[in-house]
């Protein structure tokens, strides 16, 4: 049985910048799993009914009648005469999930409004049409964000969620039969219009560059639910979100046109394992276009060298759709495919079943170290601006933990928040820490990230509608003090007993014996001895995630450990940082590779990573393999020629030729090339609150900042050691923790320090001279 999609859709035609990597058909155990996959995902609950769906068609129906009779209104009022005003309309286009045809229910529709050259988005879409859907008894909980990156309406209409967008056409008239793919309908556009355009434009691509839609919307629904149950669905948090994980999964089918999702699932994991990140995933080629609208190239714009895990929109422009990913997040991702190949491989050997693959990731449990983020508002609608404004902005501690600990320390964001149901307009969000493995702890050395910490909630205050209520506050809190209100029920859970992939993968062990844990030992090669090597790797991957990390010596006050908590402590900056800068200076000539920071880089506040994180200095890792070295070297990518691809390895079965074949497209058309990240958090906006930061030498009267002196409360050091003993949080009786510092693995060049912050060194502080410096109590 194979699938005709190839040939009936494309006529023979390849999809993709490369062949297929292999031709085949299913065989009769991937019918049967594909079957066992269909009835999971349905009984899941991850498919609406009849009903909604019959619901969702008539919402959409009537959100199309409405902008009609709205685009006749304000065409009438502007002076228009009747021929014009007979003809003028407006269109609504569906994109995101629900033109992709994966929503689920309850899912929101993404929705754009097209409208002719005399609609403005200011006074008509925002002002008109906002005033005529308030009015419709339908029409419940109104959220406009005009001040957006991409300017949306946020709604309900019957009950169905809407995020309505707006395009303004250079024409008079729109037509009935629009087409937007044809990049005519970007002339003279604004930027609003080509960004709120372009997912529609990306989305009908993606479908048009699939092989096979019903097995690609499948696939897709699988792993969306898997990246939801892994904890790595979120672009906000530097994982990825729903445009990504489409793209990545169309790159797939396109590799194995002939395939069924059982497969597809399979070989997902086996090449994004094998994937030597930065090389971009591309559906097609990147086209200049003729409009002059930048388009994503490394050779051109120094923004794009940064990117750690490019993937590319096929729509003109083409940019790339993940640049939130830290190298933080990317090997959490890594390391997650790692676990999915693992297990798809077990499923191939009836030592797996679609369970193990979904089990959901025990976040709380994976450490011993988190950040707290707590925010607070004075009423439900400051707190839902607020929310969504911090949101935006998580993504930049964790990249200035990463890059003031050069990569030491590693911060696992999770993707969603938590709320204390017993207090009012309050909500958490929670980070996990800890130390980078394979690198030695020199006894006494402490991570201090605290000026890091303070710097975030600097930025974060800047938010132009900061309102009065409006409050961040970040401390450490030990596992043991996470607040119960995270856990279902608010009842924490008794230590897991129940046998997980993580526990049971060592029996599946191809050799037989134990595998070697380092570090180093975690790579796997593209070519033979794949499947062996991968068993070694989820026994690192194992290490990597497990709660093993952090062990933690607290210092002690009157000779013994002392338990401490949250409780709400915030994160603020150390005082008399200026008095030991000396000793830090003398400490990096005399022993470079010892020192936890250089003189010149600024100590972090509250963070600590565990794992081998994938290096933004010298290149992008997974599995241990780097990107070819002569790639680095120029900080910029080389395009090679579409006609180098290589040809594809029809039918093959072959873990190796599949291996090789992954190699090779890799080899081009564009090799990614990578710079250090300066300052990657400032090269990018958010794409929903971009334009809503104040500017740091304007009036900030009103604001919240907080003096990093006069104001300077309790620290984020987390200890970490190779001993067993732990203990709590921040604070215990006067004591203060901090994390001792791993050895740098070799001496960091061309590293640019953050610029905000005055350079600081490490120190141990006790509580009695912070609290005289503070002038606390």
């Amino acid at each position: 049985m194979g699938s005709p999609g190839l040939i009936n859709r494309n006529n023979g035609k390849r999809l993709g910048i490369t062949e297929p990597i292999s031709l085949g058909g299913p065989t009769e155990d991937d019918v049967n799993k594909t079957r066992e996959l269909e009835k999971y995902l349905r009984d899941a609950g991850l498919y609406e009914s009849q009903e909604e769906a019959v619901s969702r068609e008539e919402v959409l129906g009537r959100l199309d009648q409405t902008v009609k009779i709205w685009v006749k209104t304000i065409s009438r009022a502007k002076g228009l005469n009747e021929q014009l005003v007979h003809e003028a309309n407006a269109k609504i286009f569906t994109f995101g999930s629900y033109r992709l045809g994966v929503h689920g229910p309850g899912t929101d529709i993404d929705t754009l409004c097209v409208g002719p050259r005399h609609a403005t988005r200011e006074e008509d879409f925002f002002g008109e049409l906002h005033r005529m859907l308030m009015e419709m008894p339908e029409v419940t909980d109104m959220h406009p964000v005009p001040d957006a990156h991409v300017p949306v309406m946020k709604f309900k209409f019957l009950g169905v969620s809407i995020d309505l967008l707006y395009a303004k056409l250079s024409l008079w008239v729109i037509p009935e039969d629009l087409d937007i793919s044809q990049d005519s309908i970007l002339q003279n556009a604004d930027e609003q219009t080509v960004r709120s355009l372009n997912g529609c434009r990306v989305t009908d691509q993606i479908l048009r560059l699939v092989p096979n839609i019903q097995n690609f919307r499948t696939t897709l629904r699988c792993m969306r639910f898997w990246a939801k149950r892994r904890g790595v669905y979120s672009n906000v948090s530097g994982f990825l979100g729903g445009i990504n994980w489409a793209l990545l999964v169309a790159r797939i089918c396109q590799l194995y046109p002939n395939a069924l999702p059982n497969m597809l699932v399979s070989r997902f994991f086996r090449v994004y394992t094998q994937w030597r990140w930065p090389n971009p995933v591309m559906l097609c080629s990147i086209e200049e276009g003729s409009l002059g609208l930048q388009v994503w190239d490394p050779r051109r714009n120094p923004k794009d060298r940064f990117h750690l895990m490019p993937i590319i929109t096929p729509a003109y422009p083409c940019m790339n759709s993940s640049y939130n990913v830290s190298s933080s997040t990317l090997r959490i991702m890594s390391e997650e495919f790692q676990r999915g190949s693992e297990i798809c491989e077990a499923m191939e050997a009836s030592k797996a079943d679609w369970d193990t693959l979904f089990e959901p990731y025990a976040f709380f449990e994976a450490y011993k170290n988190y950040l707290q983020i707590e925010i607070t508002a004075e009423n439900a609608d400051d707190l839902r601006k607020w929310k969504g404004w911090v949101e935006s902005r998580l993504r930049q501690l964790t990249l200035k933990i990463e890059r003031h600990t050069y990569q030491m320390l590693q911060c696992h964001p999770h993707p969603g928040d938590f709320s204390d149901k017993s207090r009012p307009f309050h909500c958490c969000y929670f980070m996990g820490l800890q130390r980078k493995q394979g690198v030695p702890v020199n006894e006494g050395e402490q991570f201090d990230i605290r000026i890091t910490v303070e710097e975030f909630k600097h930025n974060v205050n800047m938010y132009a509608s900061w309102k009065p209520g409006m409050e961040i506050h970040v401390c450490h809190v030990k596992r043991r003090n996470i607040p119960n209100f995270v856990f279902p029920g608010g009842i924490r859970p008794s230590r897991p007993s129940k046998v997980t992939w993580k526990s049971s993968s060592s029996e599946l062990k191809v050799s037989g014996h134990a595998q070697d844990n380092s570090c180093e030992g975690k790579a796997v090669s593209n070519g033979v001895d794949e499947g062996r090597k991968r068993k070694q790797v989820d026994d690192n991957v194992d290490n990597l995630r497990s709660a093993k990390c952090l062990p933690v010596e607290p210092p002690s006050v009157g000779g013994h450990a002392q338990e401490n908590s949250c409780e709400g402590k915030e994160v603020s900056n150390g005082v008399d940082d200026g008095r030991n800068r000396k000793q830090v200076d003398d400490n990096v000539e005399s022993n470079p590779r010892s020192a936890k920071r250089l003189a010149t880089e600024p100590p972090s506040a509250g963070e600590v990573h565990e794992g081998s994180p994938v290096s933004t200095v010298s290149s992008c890792s997974i599995k241990g393999e780097n990107m070819d070295t002569h790639s680095q070297a120029d900080g910029f990518a080389r395009c090679n020629p579409p006609n180098l691809v290589p040809s594809a390895v029809a039918d093959t079965s072959s873990k190796e030729a599949e291996s090789l074949a992954i190699e090779k497209i890799m080899s081009g058309p564009y090799v990614a090339h990578q710079a250090f990240p300066e300052e990657l958090d400032e090269l990018e906006d958010d794409f929903e609150y971009g334009n809503q930061v104040k500017d740091s030498r304007g009036n900030m009267k009103g604001s919240p900042i907080e003096s990093s002196t006069a104001n300077a409360a309790e620290a984020v050091p987390v200890p970490s050691s190779n001993g067993a003993g732990s203990s709590g949080g921040l604070y215990s009786n006067g004591s203060l923790e901090e994390l001792e510092p791993t050895e740098l693995a070799a001496p960091l060049i061309n590293v640019t320090p953050a610029p905000v912050v005055q350079q600081k060194p490490l120190i141990r502080f006790s509580f009695t001279s912070l609290a005289k410096a503070t002038g606390k109590s």
